[in-house]
């Protein structure tokens, strides 16, 4: 186990970088540890953890903007937000239950710095959308301030937003400014059962075509419906089609009928109200139905047209199980237990059919030897190594963790 360094303000955290970059010591980026087994093994001996840096330092529910130090469990967010009616509009996925650990342990800055957004993202919005501004220090120990309280159009390279996604690898944030939008006032879900994938995705794709606000589309295989836990889904034997409606209960209402009418082809669908929605979603948005039971996990972005075929080409070489997110954007694939993961074939399929892939849970064996990240494109290569040299020239934050020469 590494050494730990906890800070518990900016200045301690510029104090450590200094003496880590002054004796060219690498360290390893943590929040709670939550996503500790994302990304490449980091070949650190030191580790930094921002858990000790928390607080909500201002909200204005009014002006619907919140800044919280990077520390600040997202479970804390997001109870203060309740409390006065509001809520992160990109509803952050949670990876707890996937990687073996506990569900709600993430922090609001990691959240931020691996850009992982849930179902709602279809219809919001990114995580780094959301993103105003940010406070952090690079690894040549500055501190430095991006952005502000406010949305805005910037000239030249955005900062935050460009912090996110980027794993700790550039710098360690210690704020973070966000935009929050109002709960919406009732919820409901039409479920539809049975569907093939190519046809649950023909069905959520139109649905999200139409004029009726839909903030959320699933697909699940009748294997990973029989995992669930939700009360009314869990003894399902069959595939499950979902389409999420937020909004006002008369709204909701006139647009749940306008879509039965639409959709009528695809059969009859079963409707979740308020309690029922809210279980069902909390369930996708933990990805529970994805335990850490020895089989490896992928999370691939595609277009919603070609998902199923790259699913499809990818089962031709093993058995997998499927989770479409996005209307099928998004793809979460279970594969068996094996050397690589499967991420030759995962590789070609994706580079056949378009897309990114990153692979999610792994042995450390496993992410020592496969690319964890999707490969870069020369040119795209080339910017990232030009930004890595710009925050953090000696290589010191979370070396290695997405590519195994940054």
């Amino acid at each position: 186990m590494n050494d730990i360094m906890r800070p518990a303000t900016e200045w301690e955290l510029k104090s450590m970088i200094m003496a880590l970059a002054e004796r060219a010591i690498p360290v390893e980026i943590l929040g709670a540890g939550s996503k500790r087994g994302i990304g490449r093994p980091v070949m650190a001996p030191v580790a930094l953890t921002t858990g000790a840096m928390r607080g909500i330092s201002l909200y204005e529910p009014a002006e619907l903007v919140m800044s919280a130090r990077a520390g600040t469990p997202l479970s804390q967010i997001e109870v203060e937000l309740a409390s006065h009616g509001q809520m992160l509009p990109f509803e952050p996925v949670d990876l707890g239950p996937a990687l073996g650990t506990d569900a709600g342990l993430q922090t609001i800055g990691a959240v931020f710095a691996a850009n992982l957004s849930g179902s709602r993202r279809i219809a919001a919005g990114a995580a780094r959308d959301y993103l105003l501004g940010v406070r952090g220090v690079n690894g040549r120990a500055e501190i430095f301030k991006s952005g502000g309280r406010v949305m805005k159009n910037v000239t030249g390279y955005d900062v935050a937003r460009g912090l996110a996604g980027s794993w700790g690898t550039l710098a360690v944030l210690s704020e973070v400014t966000f935009k929050v939008l109002p709960l919406p006032d009732d919820v409901a879900t039409l479920v539809y059962p049975d569907l093939t994938d190519d046809l649950a995705i023909e069905l959520m794709s139109t649905a999200m075509t139409q004029p009726y606000e839909v903030s959320g589309t699933a697909h699940l295989s009748p294997t990973l419906v029989r995992r669930l836990r939700h009360k009314g889904l869990s003894k399902e034997t069959r595939s499950l089609t979902a389409i999420r409606l937020e909004n006002f209960t008369r709204s909701i209402t006139y647009r749940k009928q306008k879509l039965r009418e639409l959709l009528a082809a695809y059969g009859a669908p079963l409707e979740l109200e308020l309690e029922s929605s809210l279980e069902f979603w909390s369930e996708v948005r933990r990805l529970s139905f994805f335990p850490a039971n020895g089989t490896h996990l992928w999370r691939i972005s595609t277009t919603p047209s070609t998902a199923a075929a790259l699913v499809s080409a990818v089962r031709r070489h093993m058995r997998v199980e499927a989770f479409y997110d996005w209307s099928g954007g998004l793809v979460w694939l279970e594969t068996p237990a094996s050397a690589d993961a499967g991420s030759a074939d995962i590789r070609r399929a994706v580079a056949t059919h378009g897309g990114h892939a990153m692979l999610i849970r792994a042995d450390e064996a496993v992410r020592r030897t496969v690319e964890v990240f999707q490969p870069l494109g020369p040119a795209v290569d080339r910017i990232t190594r030009g930004i890595k040299t710009a925050f953090d020239p000696m290589r010191l934050l979370n070396p290695g963790r997405m590519y195994a020469t940054l």
